[in-house]
């Protein structure tokens, strides 16, 4: 049987993050991410459920999500599957559209699973740019380019108002998740969700679960756990980033964590550690 692979890399000149899963078979619940994802399957094929809607991905297929769309994925068969992947934050997603549109306003995708050879192509070509300029092989202004080029196909054919890609939701759920984003650190409790909202606990639940795919604790979760990735990003410990997350169970939040990254904190942290380690050096 093909050995699972997991490679992670962070590309410090573009501001993205790159993923490589070969042999994939966890499973992902139901979860959002404040940062674009592009993917692309190379092998296999994987149940995924996006905004709602149920999808077989196969390959050749590309993925595309929003800031906010709630997903999940599991393995379809016990088979092999290979996928690579980009993460853009919302800050480079805007430098990418002026330079690509003139424009800074936030777009979104219109589809979440797409076929177009063309798209994929680019994409292939921009993911080996980034592993071979990471060994020192290509020019940044190169792939730099790629992806721009990407970015432009992606958004001419499929981009639209990024609020469009989203069902419209009730004011009152918008409230419930003003009132965890701000008050994530904390401990949080139905009743005051209860009372921020004047809805009753039934209806806030169902409401909530209509409206973002998730119930009113897992978006709280979600929320924390993007919180503490941006941590671990600056080379907190995981520890640390627990507590400034609002997460006061380390081991739950290890779990919290790799249930939705697909890797520990602290497997996460290093990954741009070691950057800024080597960084440190280069400078002494």
């Amino acid at each position: 049987m093909k050995k699972r692979v997991r490679i992670v890399h962070y590309d410090y000149d573009l501001g993205i993050e790159t993923y490589r899963f070969e042999n994939m078979k966890e499973h992902f619940s139901d979860h959002f991410h404040e940062h674009y994802v592009i993917g692309f399957v190379e092998e296999g094929s994987r149940n995924f459920i996006c905004r709602g809607r149920e999808y077989e991905i196969t390959k050749g297929d590309i993925v595309l999500i929003n800031p906010g769309d709630s997903h999940s994925c599991s393995q379809k068969e016990d088979k092999q599957f290979d996928y690579i992947s980009i993460n853009i934050s919302q800050y480079t997603m805007r430098n990418l559209f002026e330079a690509v549109m003139g424009s800074r306003e936030l777009l979104g995708f219109s589809d979440n699973v797409i076929k177009n050879e063309q798209i994929a192509e680019r994409f292939r070509v921009l993911y080996q740019a980034i592993i071979d300029n990471d060994c020192g092989n290509i020019d940044i202004t190169v792939k730099s380019e790629y992806l721009k080029f990407t970015i432009l196909l992606l958004i001419q054919k499929y981009g639209q108002n990024l609020e469009s890609c989203h069902s419209e939701i009730r004011k009152e759920i918008e409230n419930a998740c003003e009132f965890l984003q701000e008050n994530y650190s904390s401990k949080i409790y139905l009743q005051q969700m209860c009372e921020h909202t004047s809805l009753s606990k039934t209806t806030l639940n169902r409401a909530f679960k209509k409206s973002k795919g998730m119930t009113p604790y897992r978006y709280l979760e979600n929320i924390r756990i993007n919180k503490a990735r941006n941590l671990l990003m600056q080379g907190i410990t995981p520890s640390d980033a627990a507590i400034q997350a609002g997460f006061y169970d380390q081991s739950h939040f290890t779990n919290v964590f790799n249930d939705f990254i697909g890797l520990t904190p602290g497997l996460y942290r290093h990954i741009f550690f070691k950057e800024m380690e080597a960084d440190k050096d280069d400078g002494e």
